[in-house]
């Protein structure tokens, strides 16, 4: 019988177990924490989205690093089918704003007993140890040693996950492994992760959610690298919330800096705002301007706008000139914020970077450089958007690896 190690008992590792075993190896998990699945926990604020209900272009379209590399395995677990497949495990699914995929009892804990079943159930074995070598011999898979001990292996499917949230065990593990058999890895960096603002204002609306509004982001050239509508938070360091982890993706190089455009009013443009403005000064006649802007604006905002405005606050709104409203109206469609950097590694949802997909076979998930050798998951140079297409790639590429650990 053919023997598989699995290092990494999270979404990849487990789909992969559950497969390889289907497909009649005999399995072994290591994982070195004391239970698997811990990043499913925690994904989706505990809810765990664990696909996106759309196609394969949308798919592809929401992957904005090295999405072709993908194509077989997304082709080979689509996201309906992946829906199909909990769906027939017993997990009954739902389907909320922008295609998200949860449990119908929103908890993750019941993705994780999924997997960890689907595993068990088809023949795998879970053994809580930390692997501390692959052995390779004539440049194949011999065996792997975990905790001082050597277990015979045909194929090794690394499954480790990246760099973030380092507490569920993600801790590079697999890229120093990659890098040790002739690998080459592409240097992690945060991704899906808040940014930092050197503007003090940030702080001023700490707290603030922002819905419905417009983002863009550019460079320090004025190239425009993302655009968006949707939701945002101010914080104490600068920016978070689902707009802004996207975005992170697109951001690559921030010693030249990015700016965030954001459109508090995408609905109207800029001659009916202008209109809105106009009806509610009119209304507000003979009060401040400070006190005439609540129905515009949420109330942490009105001081901040106030100041880039620059106009005395006592400043009647009958006395405001044509030129004056114009330069609110330029204000609120395109609010802007300095963006210095990613907040920390381990505070990103993912880790952008990792193994070179030019050498990994993408119809197999196996390496180009040692036979028996397969990646799946976070591990691979690839990360998409928020929404689900994170643990989509990992479902996908687990499987695929997974089978052909065996079937080659």
């Amino acid at each position: 019988m053919s023997k598989t190690a699995v290092i990494g008992g999270g979404a990849a590792g487990l789909m992969a177990a559950g497969f390889a075993s289907m497909y009649g190896a005999e399995v072994v998990v290591f994982e070195k924490m004391q239970r698997v699945g811990r990043k499913i926990l925690i994904s989706g604020k505990g809810r765990c989205n664990l696909t996106n209900a759309c196609d394969i272009e949308t798919f592809m379209q929401n992957v904005p690093v090295n999405n072709k590399f993908l194509y077989s395995a997304i082709s080979g677990f689509p996201p309906f089918d992946i829906i199909d497949f909990f769906e027939n495990l017993g997990l009954k699914t739902k389907v909320e704003r922008g295609n998200r995929v949860f449990p119908v009892s929103d908890k993750a804990m019941d993705v994780v007993d999924t997997m960890r079943r689907f595993a068990l159930d088809n023949g795998a074995r879970i053994k809580t140890a930390e692997v501390e070598d692959i052995i390779i011999e004539n440049n194949a898979v011999k065996s792997v040693r975990a905790d001082g001990i050597v277990y015979d292996s045909d194929s090794v499917i690394l499954a480790t996950g990246g760099l973030s949230y380092p507490r569920t065990g993600s801790t590079g593990d697999g890229f120093r492994f990659a890098e040790k058999l002739g690998h080459t890895v592409i240097p992690p960096k945060p991704s899906l992760v808040p940014l930092e603002s050197p503007d003090k204002s940030c702080k001023k609306m700490q707290g603030l959610s922002l819905k419905n509004v417009g983002l863009k982001i550019s460079d320090n050239k004025g190239i425009t690298v993302y655009t968006d509508f949707g939701e945002m938070l101010f914080t104490h360091f600068g920016l978070s919330g689902p707009m802004i982890l996207s975005a992170s993706c697109n951001m690559r190089d921030y010693t030249s800096g990015y700016t965030a455009h954001i459109d508090l009013k995408p609905a109207l443009d800029r001659e009916h705002l202008d209109k809105r403005i106009l009806r509610d000064f009119r209304e507000n006649i003979n009060k401040a301007v400070s006190n005439s802007l609540s129905a515009l604006l949420p109330k942490k905002m009105i001081s901040v706008v106030l100041e880039r405005w620059n106009i005395p606050q006592d400043k009647k709104c009958n006395s405001v000139t044509k030129e004056e409203r114009a330069e609110l109206v330029r204000i609120l469609k395109d609010f802007t914020v300095l963006i210095s950097g990613p907040r920390p590694i381990d505070e990103a949802i993912i880790t952008s970077g990792g193994v070179k997909v030019s050498e990994i076979n993408p119809k197999t998930m196996e390496s180009k450089l040692i036979k028996g050798l397969y990646f799946a998951g976070e591990i691979i140079d690839v990360d998409a958007y928020t929404g689900g297409f994170n643990l989509t790639i990992a479902w996908a590429t687990g499987k695929l690896a997974g089978e052909n650990s065996i079937l080659n």
